[in-house]
């Protein structure tokens, strides 16, 4: 079981915007969260890596105790997770391939060579193969978030979190983004939690659903 919350409060401030969050995750799921604006989704996914505390309930995200946990220790756990942005978040002074090779540095990769192996598997992985040498504006918004999914793969993440990565992109890349996403669960047995408001998405890629409405986080 990779997360488990029980009687959990996600507040913004001191608004209260989610009560008695009660839910599990187990390896290989894929869960989508779905709700309309202002209900708390990004929120609650927050409180997942500790961007957003919690003070009330119970909640355990592999294995650390999200309540307890001291702020130094959050990198730790995030460094086990993959997280995509809706706004991809490159760094747009660099190359796509010194992006990647900048979180591996970052997370104790120090050979070279095997950082280079590396960042060209998780592109090939991605379809990006030969993109490592272009800026972030020299690609288009689907590329982008291919590079961004790329990039929270490289230390081979148990979670993978996902704040509405199709946000901005068009219908068929929408629908190629979550079927890559998709794939890293049949075929890499990662865990994903997705932000989501496109039923068509979640009609044609089924996975569990739980909805934010009314404070209140239920599956349906």
């Amino acid at each position: 079981m990779l997360v488990n919350y029980q009687g959990v409060e996600v507040k913004q401030g001191s608004q209260v915007i989610l009560t008695d969050v009660s839910f599990t995750v187990n390896e290989g799921e894929f869960v989508y969260i779905t709700g309309k604006v202002g209900t708390g989704k990004s929120s609650l996914l927050k409180t997942l890596y500790g961007e957003v505390r919690l003070e009330k309930g119970q909640a355990v995200v592999m294995d650390t105790q999200m309540i307890r946990c001291k702020k130094k220790n959050f990198p730790e756990l995030r460094r086990k997770m993959g997280i995509i942005f809706q706004d991809f978040q490159l760094l747009t002074d660099r190359t796509v391939y010194k992006n990647l090779d900048f979180v591996l540095r970052a997370t104790g990769w120090k050979q070279k060579s095997e950082r280079q192996e590396r960042i060209a598997e998780v592109l090939g992985r991605v379809g990006m193969s030969d993109k490592g040498d272009k800026l972030p504006s020299e690609l288009s918004g689907g590329e982008q978030q291919r590079i961004a999914i790329a990039r929270a793969i490289l230390n081979h993440p148990a979670l993978i979190l996902a704040d509405e990565p199709t946000g901005n992109l068009d219908p068929e890349t929408s629908t190629q983004i979550t079927d890559l996403l998709h794939k890293l669960v049949d075929e890499k047995g990662a865990t994903v939690i997705m932000i989501t408001h496109n039923n068509q998405l979640i009609e044609k890629f089924p996975g569990r659903i739980f909805e934010c409405n009314n404070a209140q986080f239920q599956e349906i």
